[in-house]
C-alpha cells in the first residue's frame, strides 16, 4: 500500500510546475546589450555582498576596495566570504545555489574554471537557461527613459523579447525636484522648476509619451519613509497626484509604490549605502481613498510596516500588496510576511518579486521563495483539513496560478472599477 503524499510535498510538486512571473527586477531585454548584468563577477560584486565583505576585512577602506578592477573585487569576496569563511549569509547561499543549479563547483579555492564556463556562455543561451532553471515566465523590468544609455536603445528600436516587460520607472524624473527639469527639457518637453500648470502638463506628456513608447505595464518609484500625501508643499506630492496618477488612469495602469528607503547613508558605500526606516500608513490609505479608480502596488522596506498594509489592503481593494522587498528579502522574513498576508488577505495579494539586478539571481531567489512560500501555503491547507475542509490538487494548482502565473497577475495590473 502506498504512503500518501504529505501536504507539502503535494505543494512543493505543483509549485515547481508553475511558471512565475515576476513582478518586478532591474533586468533588461537580451537585445539591450550590456545593460543586462549576468555571470559570476556581477554576481559576486552584488551590494549586498559588497557590504558584507568591507565588514570582514574593516581593513580594506571603501576608496581602495571601489579602485579595485571588478574581477579583482569578486575574488576578495569570494575568498573572503566563501573560502575563509562559512557563507551562511543568505546573499552566500544565493550565490552557491546559482553554482550548484548550473553544475559548477561551489567550493572552488579559485574562480578560474567557473569564469571559464560563463566565457563559453552566449547571452541569449544563458537567458534561456536561468529562465528554466528559475521556473520564470516573463518578469517586469524597470525601465528609465532619462538614463542616457538606455535611452539610446530605446530610440534606436529593438525586436523586444515578449517574456521582458516593461514598467516605467518615476525616480529620476521625478524626485529631487527640479534637479531634473534640464534632462526633461532636453528631451523637448517645456517644463520648468515652478510646477507651473504648463510644467504639470509637460510631465504628464513625457509620462504618457515613453509609457506608451515602451508599452509600460506599469509605473514605479522608491520613496523615502517620509512622503506624505496630503502634503501641498512638496513636489513630488504635486508630481505624483497631478502628473503620475492622472496618467495612470488615463492609461488603465498601477502606480507601484515602493516606500521605506533612506538613500545613501553612507555615501561611500555606493549602491550598498542606502538604508530603511518606517513609513506612515496613512499616505497609501488616503492616496487609496482619494483616487479609488486606480491601482496602488504597494510594497515596504520596513518590517514594522508589513501589518499595517495588509490592514490597509483589507479596507481598500485598489491596494495590491506586493513582494518582500530588499532587506525583507530574506527566508526568516518571508515566511513570516507570507503567512499574515494568508491569514489576512486569502490570495489577494502577490507574494513575491525577485528584485534582481543580476540574471543569475533569478535562480536563488525563486528556488528559495518556492521553498518558504510552499512551506508556508501548505501548513495553511493543513489547518483547513483538520477543520474539515479537502484541499485537492487541483485547488492547489488553481490557487498558485492566482498567486504567481502572469496572466492572473495582469488581470489585477488594471484600473479597479471606481467606488
Amino acid at each position: 500500500m502506498s504512503v500518501p503524499k504529505s501536504m507539502h510535498a503535494v505543494v512543493a510538486q505543483v509549485f515547481a510546475r508553475t511558471p512565475v512571473t515576476d513582478i518586478h527586477t532591474h533586468l533588461f531585454d537580451p537585445a539591450m546589450g550590456s545593460l543586462l548584468l549576468w555571470g559570476i563577477d556581477e554576481l559576486l560584486t552584488y551590494h549586498y555582498l559588497v557590504a558584507e565583505v568591507l565588514r570582514a576585512r574593516s581593513d580594506i577602506t571603501y576608496k581602495a576596495f571601489w579602485a579595485m578592477p571588478k574581477s579583482a573585487q569578486a575574488d576578495l569576496i569570494w575568498q573572503e566570504l566563501f573560502v575563509k569563511r562559512t557563507p551562511v549569509s543568505e546573499a552566500c547561499r544565493g550565490v552557491l545555489t546559482v553554482l550548484k543549479a548550473l553544475g559548477l563547483n561551489a567550493n572552488a579555492e579559485r574562480l578560474s574554471d567557473i569564469r571559464a564556463y560563463f566565457a563559453a556562455q552566449t547571452v541569449r543561451g544563458y537567458v534561456e537557461k536561468v529562465f528554466k532553471l528559475a521556473g520564470v515566465e516573463r518578469v517586469y523590468m524597470t525601465n528609465d527613459p532619462l538614463h542616457p544609455a538606455e535611452r539610446a536603445v530605446w530610440e534606436k528600436g529593438f525586436e523586444r523579447d515578449p517574456r521582458f516587460l516593461a514598467a516605467l520607472r518615476l525616480d529620476s524624473a521625478l524626485k529631487d525636484w527640479p534637479q531634473s527639469v534640464g534632462n526633461l527639457k532636453a528631451l523637448g518637453y517645456a517644463v520648468d522648476s515652478s510646477l507651473s500648470g504648463r510644467s504639470l502638463s509637460e510631465v504628464r506628456r513625457y509620462l504618457t509619451d515613453w509609457s506608451q513608447k515602451i508599452e509600460a505595464r506599469y509605473m514605479a518609484i522608491s520613496l523615502a519613509p517620509d512622503f506624505a500625501y496630503p502634503d501641498t508643499t512638496s513636489s513630488l506630492t504635486n508630481l505624483m497626484v497631478k502628473a503620475v496618477i492622472p496618467v495612470a488612469r488615463a492609461r488603465g495602469i498601477p502606480v507601484a509604490l515602493m516606500i521605506g528607503v533612506r538613500k545613501a547613508v553612507n555615501p561611500a558605500l555606493g549602491d550598498a549605502g542606502d538604508s530603511v526606516g518606517p513609513s506612515d500608513l496613512a499616505t497609501v490609505e488616503n492616496l487609496a481613498r482619494d483616487f479609488g479608480d486606480v491601482t496602488f502596488l504597494v510594497t515596504l522596506l520596513a518590517r514594522e510596516n508589513m501589518h499595517g498594509l495588509c490592514v490597509a489592503a483589507r479596507k481598500f481593494k485598489n491596494i495590491v500588496p506586493f513582494g518582500c522587498w530588499w532587506f525583507l528579502n530574506n527566508p526568516s522574513l518571508i515566511r513570516e510576511i507570507t503567512a499574515m498576508r494568508l491569514e489576512m488577505l486569502g490570495l489577494s495579494f502577490i507574494p513575491q518579486h525577485s528584485d534582481c539586478r543580476i540574471l543569475d539571481q533569478l535562480i536563488y531567489k525563486w528556488t528559495h521563495s518556492r521553498v518558504i512560500i510552499g512551506d508556508v501555503l501548505a501548513s495553511k491547507y493543513e489547518d483547513l483539513v483538520q477543520v474539515g475542509r479537502p484541499v485537492s490538487e487541483a485547488d492547489i494548482r488553481r490557487d498558485l496560478a492566482a498567486l504567481f502565473d502572469g496572466r492572473l497577475i495582469n488581470q489585477r495590473l488594471s484600473v479597479v472599477t471606481a467606488y
